[in-house]
């Protein structure tokens, strides 16, 4: 019998594998790959010509059986389409019927984008949930963040681009202005990563349509009694990245009020210390 190596690939950076994670990819006899036009740009990359044979979500039943019989006369490779296989992707139905039929499964450490978003994000990592993507359809992702709004660990949530932004106005919405820190194309040449409020976030990629990969890490729920400075702060660096997109402080105040529940006198008196303009705020 042979055994299934769960080989941890480059997330973007071709340099980003491991010498053992090559040595198996050319020792083995098959990889599985979720998508192999991906695979062969690595493999041709570092002149690896192992036989390759896709898996992905939609597989017939039929494929898992075929990488199950290569595993049954020698060793076989499992890769994601970028990172750790299994994580996210329809990796774990093979992992779990090699498991349950008794083959060796080892793991090859590789990269992996949430864990580097989470170290790169400024946030707590002592203790996390990892939600993978949230659901499609907008009443169920709000749901999904109403479940996890006492949470106190910090979140990680991977997204498309297409839903960006609909899914940070949920959050917005739903769990209020936190930090939060948005990583695309993480490794890649147009990286980047967003530190700040949720609100921000918002505004920052309102400015052209989101593109690449993203990952979302989220801080936890605050206990009770640090909630109160934590969304005053919050909400006043709203209202006053709103008052540089043209509003008077007045407005600033009440639309950063509206948005987060921190009271908006309070907002304003901070704004008017900063030159606002004098007006009560009815």
């Amino acid at each position: 019998m042979g055994t299934l190596y769960l080989v941890g690939t480059p997330i973007g950076n071709l340099e980003d594998i491991t010498l053992r994670a090559l040595r198996v990819l050319k020792e083995v006899t098959l990889i599985a790959a979720e998508d192999t036009r991906r695979a062969r740009i690595l493999l041709k990359h570092y002149g690896i010509n192992t036989p390759t044979i896709s898996y992905f979500e939609h597989s017939k039943p039929e494929r898992l059986e075929q990488i199950l019989s290569a595993l049954e006369r020698a060793d076989v490779a499992l890769i994601s389409e970028a990172g750790m296989p299994g994580i996210s992707d329809p990796g774990y139905e093979v992992i779990q019927e090699a498991i349950r039929r008794g083959f060796c499964v080892t793991p090859i450490p590789g990269p992996s984008a949430l864990l580097e978003a989470l170290v790169v994000s400024g946030l707590p990592t002592d203790s996390f949930v990892f939600l993978g993507f949230l659901p499609r359809r907008r009443r169920d992702r709000q749901r999904a963040l109403e479940r996890v709004k006492p949470e106190r660990r910090t979140l990680v949530v991977y997204e498309a681009p297409h839903r960006l932004m609909s899914c940070l106005q949920d959050m917005l919405n739903i769990l209020g202005d936190r930090q939060i820190a948005v990583a695309r194309e993480l490794t890649k040449v147009h990286e980047e990563v967003f530190r700040g409020s949720v609100a921000g976030a918002l505004a920052h990629f309102a400015v052209s349509a989101p593109r690449g990969e993203f990952v979302l890490v989220l801080h936890g729920a605050l206990p009770e009694e640090d909630r109160a400075d934590y969304n005053a702060s919050q909400a006043l660096d709203l209202a006053r990245r709103l008052m540089g997109e043209g509003l008077s402080a007045r407005e600033a105040a009440i639309e950063a009020a509206h948005r987060t529940g921190v009271d908006r006198r309070r907002l304003y008196s901070q704004l008017h210390g900063r030159g606002g303009e004098g007006q009560p705020i009815e």
